[in-house]
């Protein structure tokens, strides 16, 4: 299985066809990866996270937090989430990272992983209020953990080890042809908080924005 374990080439499509995750390496020094940890894990308004799993509310240990330019209604996992304003050090990022990718982003879902035990199975972003082949950009700050990436038919599997600081963009038909997860490890024992700026688009009904 390929994999960018030892080294992660910047600026570089890690994946090898029918989709484009761009790793761009570290968009934040040290210094401000951990400041920002600090602020967002202290700051954010963290909320356990619940998924309806064929009719039965579950609740994981895993904490996340929605916030956009404006309230937007955003459903995954079965559960109807209502964005809050953006914070000022969320905005600040996201200008950092709208500078560094050449996309724009109205919305972020933010991750926070208490330690390796907690994680992400397969999945693809392909809501329905999110725009088609649009960027989506991930912000890793604290404990470095490798993600995964599966194509969805020939299963070939390409994994990226994301440190704190560092920035990947998923865009394109990524989402149409690859499933990716953040799996558990024992080896870590550290939080860290993830972000996902993306773009979120209203329906002709508007009825995905409150």
């Amino acid at each position: 299985m390929p994999s960018l374990f030892d080294q992660n080439p910047t600026n570089h499509n890690i994946l090898p066809y029918q989709g484009e995750a761009i790793y761009y390496g570290f968009a934040f020094s040290d210094a401000e990866a951990t400041a920002y940890f600090n602020l967002l894990f202290n700051q954010i308004e963290w909320q356990n996270d619940q998924a309806l799993i064929f009719g039965k509310l579950v609740t994981t240990k895993r904490k996340v937090a929605w916030y956009g330019t404006q309230a937007f209604s955003y459903t995954y996992s079965n559960i109807q989430k209502t964005a809050l304003p953006f914070t000022a050090d969320l905005l600040a990022i996201k200008a950092k990272v709208e500078q560094i990718s050449g996309a724009t982003y109205n919305s972020c879902l933010l991750n926070l992983y208490h330690d390796g035990s907690e994680g992400m199975a397969w999945h693809s972003d392909a809501e329905k209020q999110l725009q088609k082949n649009g960027a989506i950009a991930s912000v890793s700050f604290g404990a470095t953990r490798t993600f995964c990436f599966k194509h969805k038919t020939t299963k070939e599997k390409i994994d990226v080890i994301l440190p704190s600081g560092s920035l990947l963009v998923m865009q394109g038909e990524t989402q149409t042809h690859w499933l990716h997860r953040l799996p558990p490890t024992k080896k870590v024992i550290a939080p860290r908080i993830n972000l996902t700026f993306r773009t979120i688009v209203e329906t002709q009904k508007n009825d995905n924005i409150l």
